[in-house]
């Protein structure tokens, strides 16, 4: 890890204002390496970036500068790249590569919805992100992780995992594998429709959990959509699924006391709403009918990507203890068994949904999505 001189000296490379004060580690994001850079002036945003996650930095910040430039076009809050004083969107040091963001000031996000009404907004602020970039031509942007949401080659991976079980822990842990291992069947069904043309391609985030939208601390309303790494043609079943894995759970993703993790149906139902407001003149009836399914889909992939880097000995996500991502793995496989509680009740509340926007609009589900 870089010392604070280093890193001050990293942020000078920068076309930053006045003189850096301080670099201090910021958030708790998995992948990247997050500072807060105080000037004089104003206050920055940082970023080591995780070559070993993002090998091609060139391509992934190419994706985020032509995302952003089309998002302010449309004359939408974004994040906004700070150049390098040799305007380059990046730049590396000691063989690692940095870039930097300006601070959006004034914005709170949330790592669990504090109430329905926050989660809404999320689910609008998501949606809205879809419809902004409808028209984005996909064919321009990278795949900054190769098949990133492809739940059928993640299993493939988690077996591997298992079959390996380079640190001898799969013994300890059948229930947990069993769990993922049973569900074999059911993985394929939103690859096997993306192939096959019945869901349609789309420019996603592929990373929406609720800290990754920041609300105005006034307004309560989302100003901007931050962490762009994985931007790149997917379905918005992927958006919509990782929303509802990480917002409509009563607890945090790594919380160890599994007896307070439940999957909220309100909370869906609230992120639903928002969404669905945004999205109905474009969404089709299979996407719609099969919100429910993305949701438990992104869950149990978080999920086993979680047990499979344990038994592997932690070496793609960030942890904070050996445990750390069992415990993750845990709290997944929990919202999961509680999804298949209640497939009745999220397949009603999208049914009324349907209902309630797809039938006052005769022109629902004729607007364009970008596609590859």
């Amino acid at each position: 890890m870089q010392s604070t001189l280093q890193l001050i000296d990293v942020a000078k490379l920068f076309k930053i204002h006045g003189d850096v004060l301080s670099v201090e580690p910021y958030g708790d994001g998995h992948i990247n390496t997050t500072y807060l850079v105080l000037t004089s002036e104003h206050r920055y945003i940082m970023q080591q970036m995780n070559t070993t996650i993002f090998p091609n930095t060139a391509k992934l910040m190419r994706n985020i500068e032509l995302v952003t430039e089309f998002l302010r076009k449309q004359h939408k809050e974004t994040l906004e790249i700070i150049p390098t004083k040799q305007d380059s969107s990046y730049c590396v040091v000691d063989d690692k590569p940095y870039r930097m963001y300006a601070f959006i000031e004034n914005t709170i996000s949330y790592n669990l919805s504090p109430n329905k009404e926050v989660f809404q907004e999320a689910g609008e602020a998501f949606g809205e992100f879809q419809n902004d970039l409808a028209l984005f031509d996909a064919s321009l942007l990278t795949e900054t992780i190769a098949d990133f949401h492809n739940t059928p080659k993640r299993f493939n991976d988690f077996k591997k995992a298992v079959e390996e079980d380079v640190c001898g822990r799969v013994k300890d842990h059948k229930r947990e594998i069993d769990f993922y291992l049973e569900r074999e069947a059911q993985y394929s069904k939103i690859v096997d429709g993306l192939r096959d043309g019945s869901i349609p391609l789309r420019v996603t985030h592929n990373d929406t959990k609720l800290n990754n939208i920041l609300i105005d601390a006034q307004t309560h309303k989302a100003r901007a959509i931050i962490d762009l790494d994985t931007v790149m043609p997917g379905s918005m079943l992927y958006d919509f699924g990782d929303s509802i894995r990480f917002g409509a759970s009563t607890a945090l993703e790594d919380e160890p006391n599994i007896d307070i993790v439940h999957f909220s149906t309100e909370l869906f139902e609230a992120f639903a709403v928002g969404f669905v407001s945004k999205v109905y003149a474009s969404i089709t009836d299979t996407e719609l009918e099969l919100l429910p399914l993305g949701s438990k889909m992104m869950t149990m992939e978080c999920g086993m990507r979680f047990l499979a880097d344990y038994l592997q000995g932690n070496v793609y996500f960030a942890t904070k203890y050996p445990e750390h991502n069992l415990v993750r793995a845990r709290t997944q496989i929990r919202l999961v068994e509680e999804m298949e509680q209640y497939v009745q009740q999220t397949s009603d509340i999208i049914a009324g949904l349907r209902e309630q926007f797809m039938t006052k609009d005769p022109g629902a589900s004729q607007l364009p999505h970008g596609g590859a």
